[in-house]
């Protein structure tokens, strides 16, 4: 595994609070990593170092998340819209290729819809989707699964079970990882979350998946965002691990198919949190992508 090189964790100021990143590379080019629920940028240490020599990396921790402070806001998906298009005009990035899992692949779609100019390519896995019913959450395969899911979002029990019990770090986390985290990463992924207080925003991201149409605002956002990310014409990576989770292999073959631009890379064993049991070929792939994409773009102007 490539060692951290360069990494360095920095903080900067955000809309009256601070948000941590890490930070490596000097490349002319940008690439803006975006993580999920419930990690922060520490789940990009393993793959920052196979793309800094290409490209200037940024990975911030979402606000409520990581070293990022914890204000007294909702954390609603619209509050971490704003946070990041804030963190991105303080950090004075006017382009980049947008690296994202989970709850970062919906920042980063409604932030390409919304900003087509600013996105130098797409790389994503794990990706959040609207879905017309429980039956599209994982395809419908681990109704234990589901029934979690369904408990993280039932008033009064799901504040117990994540706030409380901080099943998402103890029990999602590891569950969507194929190997064992060692004490020290646990430990990393744990230490944000000490308290149960510390933990709203990881309550509030399950309560925002659009299923059946609700939330209605950010069903209708993430419809619009994946529409989109259908018309769009800048380069595509899409990974996927074998079984997968929100994504799996099969569905992620007919959705790279049906999109410009886009190349599946199939990983192997993986569940949800891919960069945890495959960050060399992720590294590898984004690093060798951007350059070939560059070298497209150069070739087209």
């Amino acid at each position: 595994m490539t060692a951290q090189l360069d990494v360095t964790v920095a903080h900067r100021p955000v809309l009256g609070s601070t948000m941590a990143y890490r930070e490596a590379g000097s490349a002319p080019v940008t690439a803006l990593f975006l993580h999920g629920n419930p990690t922060s940028s520490y789940i990009w240490r393993n793959i920052l170092p196979h793309v800094a020599p290409v490209a200037h990396c940024v990975a911030p921790d979402l606000i409520g998340f990581g070293q990022s402070d914890k204000p007294d806001i909702d954390y609603r998906f619209a509050d971490h819209v704003r946070y990041l298009d804030a963190f991105i005009a303080a950090s004075g990035v006017a382009s980049a290729y947008l690296v994202a899992q989970d709850w970062g692949s919906a920042l980063a779609f409604e932030l390409a819809a919304r900003r087509p100019e600013f996105v130098r390519g797409l790389a994503f896995m794990e990706f959040i989707r609207p879905m017309p019913s429980w039956d599209d959450f994982d395809e419908g395969r681990d109704p234990a699964v589901r029934e979690l899911f369904r408990g993280f979002r039932t008033p009064g029990l799901g504040e117990r079970m994540v706030m409380e019990e901080n099943l998402f770090i103890e029990a999602v986390l590891p569950g969507g990882i194929v190997r064992k985290l060692r004490d020290e990463e646990m430990a990393a992924y744990r230490s944000p979350f000490p308290t149960p207080a510390s933990r709203r925003a990881v309550w509030r991201l399950p309560n925002e998946l659009p299923i059946e149409g609700r939330p209605t605002d950010v069903h209708g956002l993430l419809e619009a965002a994946h529409a989109a990310l259908a018309a769009s014409r800048y380069p595509k990576l899409l990974f996927v691990g074998d079984p997968g989770a929100l994504v799996r292999p099969a569905f992620a073959e007919a959705f790279a198919g049906r999109l410009r631009n886009c190349l599946l890379v199939p990983l192997g064993p993986g569940r949800h949190y891919l960069q945890e049991d495959h960050p060399d070929q992720i590294g590898r792939s984004v690093a060798d992508w951007i350059v070939q994409s560059e070298l497209n773009a150069a070739a087209a102007a």
